[in-house]
């Protein structure tokens, strides 16, 4: 162990360990010396049940007694070549993280040569390979499909990977970044600051003129008050056609997809108490070759494989 905050600690839990297992050795020793000797009249215990049942004071088998003491000997044995004893890490020098790090290390370098096939391979290329795709499914199957389902259809709040909609951009490159370093998608809260869109009020004009960019109904009235206001906030970043813009992860508003839902009172929400969403980076835990069959796996669910 190595995250004692002081010495106390470290010398405390090397005395208790040691301390109990002599103990033991103690205990059972004193119980051996006390034993009647052969032969001799063996004293009950005082305790009866059932009027006859009587517990006498019988030594303990010897076969018993040294399997004890072959325990407490293996007990240090074991602390003295592995970790137990505080910070002392053993004379074998084992660890866990060790082991785990060593077997890793033997199979990736059996797969190497097959994940370095693919890296070599540009994103459509490996999309078009039907080993290089069974491969990046088992990895969107392990890492992916919590968030995004086994359909890769996402749900509220997680992205649709398996249409053309893409919020930082669904070109080979993007997508690869979007794995690799993962993305952090924010909305800001304007129900805070009136001033911005007017309050609820203001936000509901706002939400009417966002539905009808995408066609959905809508109140005329307020969708004309809600256009200049989002011309005045909401433009920086979807833009003044609300297609949105990629580089910042602004989705478009002009469309059919809704990440939270299309309803009025859905979009007012978002308006007023704002969205934050992160998808994590996945390149320091993967590597990059199995990032790049990932990628290339995400990149061929919208027919992107059709892309050079």
């Amino acid at each position: 162990m190595s995250d004692f905050v002081n010495d106390f600690w470290n010398l405390y839990v090397v005395v208790i360990v040691l301390v109990s297992i002599l103990a033991c050795g103690v205990f059972l020793w004193s119980q051996s010396i006390h034993a009647p000797a052969a032969g001799a009249k063996v004293e009950t215990m005082g305790h009866v049940w059932d009027e006859t049942l009587e517990e006498y004071n019988h030594p303990l088998p010897k076969w018993w007694s040294w399997l004890f003491y072959i325990t407490i000997v293996f007990s240090l044995v074991y602390l003295a070549l592995y970790p137990g004893l505080g910070r002392f890490q053993g004379m074998l020098g084992w660890s866990s993280a060790g082991q785990h790090k060593a077997e890793v290390d033997k199979v990736d370098a059996q797969v190497k040569p097959l994940f370095d096939k693919f890296l070599k391979m540009d994103l459509a290329a490996v999309a078009a390979d039907k080993e290089g795709m069974e491969m990046g499914k088992r990895l969107y199957l392990t890492y992916c499909v919590q968030c995004h389902g086994a359909d890769a259809r996402g749900s509220k709040g997680f992205t649709n990977l398996a249409d053309n909609d893409w919020q930082w951009g669904g070109e080979a490159a993007q997508i690869v970044e979007t794995v690799s370093a993962g993305r952090i998608g924010s909305m800001p809260a304007y129900g805070g600051n009136p001033e911005a869109v007017g309050g609820e009020a203001g936000a509901k004009e706002v939400a009417n003129y966002v539905r009808s960019l995408s066609g959905l109904t809508h109140n005329a009235d307020l969708a004309a008050a809600g256009k200049a206001k989002f011309e005045t906030v909401c433009v920086a970043c979807h833009g003044p056609d609300g297609k949105g813009m990629a580089a910042l992860g602004a989705p478009n508003l002009t469309d059919k997809v809704w990440l939270y839902g299309s309803s009025e009172a859905t979009i007012v929400e978002t308006i007023t108490k704002g969205r934050t969403n992160q998808m994590p980076a996945w390149k320091d835990f993967l590597g990059e070759a199995k990032v790049h069959l990932l990628s290339a796996y995400v990149f061929s669910l919208s027919a992107g494989a059709d892309k050079k």
